[in-house]
């Protein structure tokens, strides 16, 4: 038996006949889970002790408390003990509170060869993408975050809800506010064998932002919150509060800070980028860049330190607008100055994703760049919201300022992280995260 071990997935090769017996025995350096609150074995083989049969047909509800969302495409090959598809499906988990869970997946099939990539929630990218050939299986184990919308009171927090934004949150968000675990499961031929779950004791990564942020619920639309789960390990958890439109103000009106701030244990992070839509207060003349921009900063920094968290400023990348000389016009630029001197004043880690945008898209050009970007139609690119790809480099981006501020939330990066240069981008004809299956043509809310 041959074994590749890494904190965050290990391939084995080994008969399928013996698979049941080392389910889930992960390297001890990786377990910083608590006992399992659900084990499910996928397929028509023989049940492991102590784990729950998953068959093709269980479709969710309420009753069961977990099965496969809609429109799944299943198979379970007879060789039992695994569920295919050539299309991606979704298995969700009812939890039983919110928090971070570990969950670890062993994939693979006894008798061909399988790809799969892994999402959770509202495609947050977990897995990029694991190969087994017939008869090797592969075990990920990743962390999720779930989260209601309901604010427990907590010291100087009030009692309350999250003012969700309807319908869009309600609705085509709703995966982010329940009360499950959604996977999905995507690429040419994802194949699971096993689900556990347990909760994890783990510090939590919090992010606060707006469109460029926020998990992006359909394709073609993406932002680099939900790429950061796949550069760490599972020694942190991502929880992604960010949503399209907002700002700073917009934070603390809808209560978003508060209910980080009442779930956040000393230690955590906040990450914190907001600019594109603050920019609209200057044209209603309640706000700018030097003035209100930089106290709501302050007002964030000061919360987050009360409660023995760690904050983290980003400035807003630039908005893909070229002039004639094929260098990017800027758009940001006093807001992404204001967060440089905030961070400076209030002495917070700053990661200047505005000055690493300008040379990513400049790598690109004019034409080129559009492929970092969302397209909704033939000639319809838009020009602030980026697709998987830009996405994709701009969350490397993060990880890059993350280590180069020498954050000690540095070390839980991934082993196969590499130095990133925004000036040379990884080729886009090389980019192949599968999209997920949800589209929309609507823009988010934003500029």
């Amino acid at each position: 038996m041959k074994t590749y071990r890494f904190c965050s997935w290990m391939r084995i090769a080994v008969p399928a006949a013996v698979v049941a017996a080392f389910l889930f025995t992960l390297p001890a350096a990786c377990h910083k889970a608590k006992s399992p609150l659900f084990k499910f074995q996928f397929g028509s083989g023989a049940v492991a002790p102590g784990f729950t049969p998953v068959s093709p047909d269980m479709a969710y509800s309420a009753e069961r408390g977990f099965g496969f969302e809609p429109g799944a495409m299943l198979a379970a090959p007879d060789n039992g003990g695994v569920i295919t598809s050539d299309k991606p499906f979704f298995f969700s988990v009812r939890v039983p509170a919110e928090g971070n869970y570990r969950v670890t997946v062993m994939l693979g099939d006894s008798a061909g060869e399988t790809v799969t990539t892994i999402k959770a929630e509202l495609r947050r990218l977990m897995v990029e993408k694991i190969q087994t050939k017939a008869g090797e299986f592969a075990t990920a184990s990743f962390n999720v975050n779930t989260r209601t919308a309901k604010i427990a009171a907590v010291g100087d927090i009030a009692a309350g809800e999250v003012k969700l934004k309807a319908p869009r949150e309600s609705i085509q968000e709703g995966w982010a506010w329940d009360d499950r675990i959604t996977l999905e499961f995507n690429n040419a031929r994802p194949a699971v064998r096993s689900i556990e779950i347990s909760k994890a004791d783990v510090p939590t990564v919090f992010m606060l932002g707006d469109s460029t942020v926020c998990d992006q619920s359909r394709e073609p639309f993406a932002s680099w919150g939900q790429m950061l789960p796949r550069f760490f390990k599972p020694d942190v958890a991502i929880a992604n509060h960010a949503e399209s439109g907002e700002t700073y103000r917009d934070s603390i009106g809808r209560r978003r800070l508060d209910k980080i701030l009442s779930v956040m244990k000393p230690g955590d992070y906040l990450i914190m980028q907001f600019g594109h839509n603050d920019q609209k207060q200057i044209k209603e003349g309640t706000g700018g860049p030097f003035t209100t921009y930089k106290q709501e900063i302050k007002t964030h920094v000061d919360a987050v330190r009360k409660h023995g968290g760690i904050p983290v400023i980003v400035s807003p990348m630039e908005r893909r607008e070229f002039g004639a000389d094929g260098k990017i016009s800027p758009t940001l630029a006093d807001y992404a100055e204001a967060a440089r001197q905030a961070a400076h004043e209030q002495s917070v880690a700053f990661i200047d994703l505005n000055a690493m945008s300008i040379p990513f898209y400049e790598a690109l050009g004019p034409e080129r760049s559009k492929l970092a970007f969302a397209r909704t139609g033939p000639d319809k690119v838009d020009g602030t919201h980026h697709d998987n790809y830009g996405a994709y480099e701009l969350a490397k981006c993060v990880i890059e300022g993350i280590r180069s501020v020498h954050l000690p939330l540095a070390q839980f990066i991934v082993d196969d992280f590499q130095p990133f240069d925004p000036a040379h981008p990884d080729p886009v004809e090389q980019f192949d995260l599968p999209a997920s299956p949800q589209k929309t043509s609507e823009r988010p809310r934003g500029d």
